[in-house]
């Protein structure tokens, strides 16, 4: 069974930075291009960053800039670098397996000073 989990959230100011991580069992990213998505409260769920298997990257407009994802060295671990935070940048961040059902439990991110 194929299992995402993330990690990293937590509160931080306007400006700053955090790092979340998604770790997958089994070999599930050789395959799949990866995600980061978000959702805050009242609003749809919107991809925020995605990485194919072979690097190449992809953003949302409102995190041009300012987040990065890549992969670990054995590609079983995703990561979402998130740089100069703003309030809006809020939510609950998930990953998944792109064209798949399989998501993480989410994890939550919060700006505000």
């Amino acid at each position: 069974q194929v299992q995402l989990v993330e990690s990293g959230g937590g509160l931080v100011q306007p400006g700053g930075s955090l790092r979340l991580s998604c770790a997958a069992s089994g070999s599930i990213f050789s395959f799949y291009a990866m995600g980061w998505y978000r959702q805050a409260p009242g609003k749809q769920r919107e991809l925020v960053a995605a990485i194919t298997s072979g690097g190449s990257t992809n953003y949302g407009d409102s995190v041009k800039g300012r987040f990065t994802i890549s992969r670990g060295n054995y590609k079983n671990t995703v990561y979402l670098q998130m740089n100069s935070l703003k309030p809006e940048d809020t939510a609950v961040y998930y990953c998944r397996a792109e064209g798949t059902d399989y998501w993480g439990q989410g994890t939550q991110v919060t700006v505000s000073s």
